[in-house]
């Protein structure tokens, strides 16, 4: 499995946890804050989508940084609605795939930039994809908090030895970790 290929997954199972995550939750829990220092789901949702407008667009050719992003509005709450909360979700996604799907495998040691610091292409898709589930974790994080009955987006608490042996019970074989993940 090329490296390429590998990455589309995991971020497609990073998304996937984000959206399984705000489906258990209702409307009014997408803008809890538990404090003034914290961001609601639609706030972190808003800087992604301000992140990966501005990191993905152009990838190649501009930095990553535009002078058109305003990193620090992407932290107002401002955000009323979840039609906007999955449009800005959908938007930013959208843009951050459309780009992996132009990239081979020859751009992976090219030089891009962001904030006028050199990484090669393998670095920065290293860097967002460690950024967005950090992020994502945080939406899991409140949702897990707010939502009535969270069903869990992994392995359920002692669950662990059943789905160990379900595993070991398939031939060894070269897979993604995520398949199973994003069947569900």
């Amino acid at each position: 499995m090329s490296y390429l290929t590998s990455i589309k997954r995991q971020f497609e199972y990073y998304k996937s946890l984000g959206e399984k995550a705000m489906a258990q939750v209702g409307d009014e829990s997408l803008f809890w804050q538990p404090n003034g220092e914290s961001n609601s789901i639609a706030i972190i949702v808003k800087h992604l989508h301000g992140n990966m407008k501005s990191r993905w667009t152009d990838f190649l050719t501009t930095d990553g940084e535009k002078a058109t992003r305003n990193r620090d509005d992407e932290f107002i709450d401002d955000i009323n609605s979840r039609d906007l909360v999955l449009s800005l979700w959908n938007e930013g996604w959208k843009i951050l795939f459309n780009t992996l799907e132009t990239l081979t495998e020859a751009d992976l040691e090219k030089i891009i930039y962001i904030r006028n610091d050199g990484h090669t292409v393998a670095e920065a898709i290293n860097r967002q994809l460690a950024h967005y589930p950090y992020h994502i974790g945080q939406i899991v994080f409140i949702a897990k908090i707010c939502a009535e009955n969270f069903i869990s987006l992994s392995i359920p608490r002692n669950s662990s030895s059943e789905y160990n042996s379900e595993k070991f019970k398939e031939d060894k074989a070269t897979r993604h970790f995520t398949q199973d993940w994003l069947k569900k």
